[in-house]
């Protein structure tokens, strides 16, 4: 297949976006997969902050990034990604590459713990304010849940609004696949 997959492209995308140590965040670590990429794209000067609202999710993403020697650079916070601009240390604002969400429920996890619309969009917009220019922004929606389906309307409506002289947004998607495939919103800052 020459059209890149939905994770394929959300990396590509990040490859474009990020250098060396750049300053990058990963709004939902998870199991800690994103977080390894950003981290190695960064190298060892750049740094990686991490939000996740599950303590289970980070313990492992912790003890995963560890085996791979790369807690280093790399911060984790036990907070919801709506506390960004609280949270990111302000001398790194205005530094900010690129950030990355994977919306959803964590892979394996409960099923009930899933993202949601405003927290969401309120990182995204907190982001917009803290990122440098030419910044991206990767959300992966997977729709295929309940709240899923919620999230991905009131997301959607958002970044249609975002004002073109602040951000470009693009949508990626597969548009003939059954089961609700996850797609992909890029917002690289202006």
């Amino acid at each position: 297949m020459k059209l890149q997959k939905i994770l394929d492209f959300s990396h590509t995308l990040l490859k474009k976006a990020i250098s060396p140590n750049d300053i990058v965040v990963d709004a939902t670590v998870g199991n800690g997969h994103d977080t390894e990429f950003l981290a190695k794209l960064v190298g060892q000067n750049g740094h990686v902050y991490g939000f996740d609202i599950q303590e289970e999710a980070l313990m492992h993403a912790r003890d995963y990034l560890d085996k791979e020697n790369l807690l280093t650079n790399i911060t984790l916070f036990n907070k919801g990604h709506e506390t960004i601009k609280d949270t990111i240390p302000s001398h790194h604002f205005g530094k900010i590459s690129a950030a990355i969400f994977n919306l959803g429920y964590l892979p394996g996890g409960d099923k009930q713990i899933v993202t949601h619309s405003s927290t969401t969009i309120a990182a995204v917009e907190q982001l917009l304010e803290i990122m440098s220019p030419e910044a991206m922004i990767v959300v992966v929606i997977y729709h295929g849940h309940p709240e899923g389906a919620i999230e991905k309307d009131e997301v959607m409506n958002f970044v249609k609004s975002i004002d073109q002289k602040k951000a470009h947004v693009l949508k990626y998607e597969f548009i003939n696949q059954i089961n609700n495939p996850p797609f992909i919103i890029a917002i690289e800052k202006r």
